[in-house]
């Protein structure tokens, strides 16, 4: 008799539920979330397992490999598709989740998603934190902004390193503001630290990786684009068109149609976030910043290309679009292993 597991994960426990192959509850439990833990419940009341299944999310991806090391037959499902099924249940709990999963997997009704290695996994960690901490760094300026704003004293543009001499001539002004002023400005100086080492070391590690060399042939792209690029897509071998990234990354339009009403809305933004916004500052670049140099004596394909768009569209729409076309052209780079062609 063939055996299906839905395993509903949280971050201390794993509820289980093994149905067989007409749909009856054979077993339902809980059990810590440890693979090893997981592998043996299942071992002992799912013998004949064919398929066990999992939400995506942080706290399934160490059990997903750790069950995938031992052999057992695990699928990580999109957690949004499984969502519309399991609210059909009219109490929410761990235990019906798991049933509802283990339906799933015994139906074949469930969209599976690809986990990424565990190198993947680090590059993205380098990314997230240095996004925190340059999001950590400008609150704590705009913080500043706001205490001298109520004194009517305005910083202004300043540059990123003339940022603390500037408010030592306004804090002249008002001397009683220098404590928690300088208390901010402390952990500002931390948080810059931070920053340089993280994008330090994001630097040495796409300078060490061919991919990201590879990818970086590209105008319009630095070692930040490369690594996020790397990193979301980690085995390109996974799309089998170029064209879809752009969807994966959530650069195409949403679409709707029911009957005679049909509308296509702003991007999906779905996937990665990272990744998204460094590819569409990368379409900034190449429109604003990147030229070909004096020998070629010409603009890249790609500006000409997305200059003659913004024109008819707008900068904004132009700038997406050509990100979607950057990420196409990428995977194809990356997928091939050749460098970016200049001229068509």
């Amino acid at each position: 008799m063939e055996e299906y597991a839905g395993l509903d994960v949280s971050l201390k426990a794993v509820s289980i539920c093994v149905n067989d192959e007409t749909g009856r509850v054979l077993w339902c439990g809980e059990v810590v979330n440890e693979p090893d833990v997981v592998a043996a419940a299942l071992s002992r009341h799912a013998p004949n397992l064919v398929r066990a299944v999992l939400e995506s999310g942080s706290c399934g991806i160490h059990l997903y490999r750790g069950l995938e090391a031992v052999g057992v037959p695990i699928v990580c499902i999109c957690a949004r598709h499984a969502k519309g099924v399991l609210k059909c249940k009219v109490n929410k709990s761990d235990a019906n989740d798991a049933e509802g999963l283990a339906q799933l997997a015994r139906t074949g009704w469930y969209r599976e998603v690809y986990v990424k290695s565990a190198d993947a996994h680090v590059i993205r960690a380098h990314l997230l934190a240095r996004r925190q901490v340059a999001k950590a760094r400008r609150d704590f300026e705009n913080q500043i902004r706001a205490l001298l704003r109520t004194f009517g004293l305005k910083v202004g543009t300043v540059a990123r390193g003339r940022f603390e001499e500037r408010l030592r001539r306004l804090l002249d002004r008002v001397p009683a503001l220098r404590l928690p002023v300088d208390q901010l400005l402390m952990a500002r100086r931390a948080l810059l630290a931070s920053q340089d080492a993280l994008e330090a070391e994001t630097k040495r590690l796409a300078k060490a990786d061919p991919r990201c060399r590879t990818l970086q042939t590209m105008p319009g792209v630095g070692p930040l684009t490369a690594l996020a690029f790397v990193s979301t897509m980690d085995d390109p071998v996974r799309f089998a068109k170029s064209s879809s990234v752009g969807a994966y990354l959530g650069l195409t339009p949403r679409g709707h149609q029911s009957g005679e009403v049909a509308w296509t809305g702003r991007i999906s933004k779905s996937g990665d976030g990272v990744a998204r916004a460094l590819l569409y500052e990368a379409a900034n670049s190449l429109m604003v910043r990147v030229r070909v140099g004096a020998p070629l004596k010409a603009w890249p394909p790609l500006k000409v290309w997305a200059l003659k768009l913004a024109e008819r569209v707008g900068g904004k729409k132009a700038r997406v679009a050509l990100a979607r076309k950057m990420a196409v052209i990428l995977h194809r780079m990356f997928s091939d292993g050749t460098a970016y062609r200049w001229t068509p």
